[in-house]
């Protein structure tokens, strides 16, 4: 993600801030701009005006009244909810004892996920716009109901447990999954994976490369994730999976390998924005030698996500914590990697191949 400025005083801020921390300016996300933005705000609710000559905006509902958003809505947008959170359809049960603070969460990780999509023009239509697939949320708190909360997808509702916005539960789940990775936009990112693949793959003629790399969906996805759970993965995984889940079902192998890409666009992006550029892993020398016949995308993975991840990696372990990016790429994983890639650049006309895309007007 890169870097964004309050346009009252030229102070960087950071996609989540609701104030300048210099001048205290209000700042709201604009983001048919990808533009933070200064703004006085009147005392009756309403239109914001922008500071400089930049014209009136909205403030989302869910920013005014429950302070868990910062984007805005143009002035002749329908409807009082911003351009991600009009996507939510059931919110958990606001009233119980920090829950307005884990919902706030959740909303938080949800906007970086859609960002990362805007950015490579994909199109997230909601349910109005689309009554057949729409995208759209249900958050859910085990607290409300006697039924098992799983987060999932299902024909474009995309459910998740809040109890995955405390730290203590997710690191307990992910400890007795033996998972070495668990986050809020993690999540968020392998189930819209699973979005994408009706909309792009499913119906289309890409179905029978999927199953060359991936394998064949129609295989039992219940029995698959049984005989998972039951018996672990094979103990050859790794060298043909991004995860030990993703070796579950093809279901399952594409959602991971999605969520990849974007975790990879996003950081990529990040790195850019703070002119963080390494050329090759002082204990990897080969990763500069260039192969015969490579494309642009595998030597963008080879040249800037891997020294960077490397590097992260060792940063966290300076600093005691856990690998940031706790991944290995083997080259069926980037040849899967590549199959999204390609995905992206014809569905949304772009890809990170020069990342990063242009900015918005």
């Amino acid at each position: 993600m890169k870097i964004y400025q309050c346009t009252n005083c030229g102070q960087g801020v950071y996609f989540d801030n609701t104030h300048c921390q210099s001048c205290g300016s209000a700042l709201g996300y604009l983001p048919e701009k990808d533009a933070m933005m200064a703004f006085d705000v009147p005392q009756a609710d309403g239109l914001w005006p922008a500071r400089g000559e930049h014209g009136m905006w909205r403030p989302c509902d869910n920013y005014v009244r429950h302070q868990v958003c910062n984007w805005m809505l143009s002035p002749d947008e329908p409807g009082q909810l911003c351009a991600s959170c009009r996507h939510t359809e059931v919110l958990p049960p606001l009233g119980e004892p920090g829950m307005i603070a884990a919902w706030a969460r959740v909303e938080g990780a949800k906007r970086r996920m859609l960002h990362t999509l805007d950015r490579l023009a994909l199109a997230h239509p909601t349910l109005a716009d689309d009554p057949e697939g729409g995208l759209r949320f249900h958050f859910l708190t085990q607290k409300a109901t006697t039924h098992k909360v799983l987060t999932g997808h299902d024909a474009g509702l995309i459910t998740l447990s809040v109890e995955e916005a405390e730290d203590a539960t997710r690191e307990a789940r992910r400890a007795a999954l033996g998972e070495p990775y668990r986050t809020l936009l993690g999540h968020f990112r392998h189930e819209i994976g699973h979005f994408y693949w009706d909309r792009l793959i499913g119906p289309g003629a890409w179905l029978a490369s999927f199953r060359d790399l991936f394998g064949d969906e129609r295989e039992d996805y219940a029995e698959a994730l049984k005989r998972h759970y039951d018996n672990g993965p094979a103990e050859d995984w790794p060298t043909r999976f991004v995860s030990a889940y993703a070796s579950s079902h093809p279901w399952e192998d594409w959602a991971e390998t999605w969520a990849h890409y974007l975790h990879i666009a996003d950081g990529l992006e990040t790195a850019e924005a703070w002119g963080v550029s390494l050329v090759s892993s002082p204990h990897n020398p080969a990763d500069s030698t260039p192969e015969r016949n490579e494309d642009a995308f595998v030597r963008r993975l080879r040249d800037d996500w891997l020294p960077l991840s490397r590097f992260l990696n060792s940063m966290n372990r300076s600093l005691g914590h856990p690998d940031a990016y706790p991944f290995v790429l083997a080259d069926p994983v980037v040849e899967k990697l590549g199959f999204v890639h390609r995905l992206c650049q014809a569905a949304g006309g772009l890809g990170w191949t020069s990342w990063p895309p242009p900015a918005a007007d």
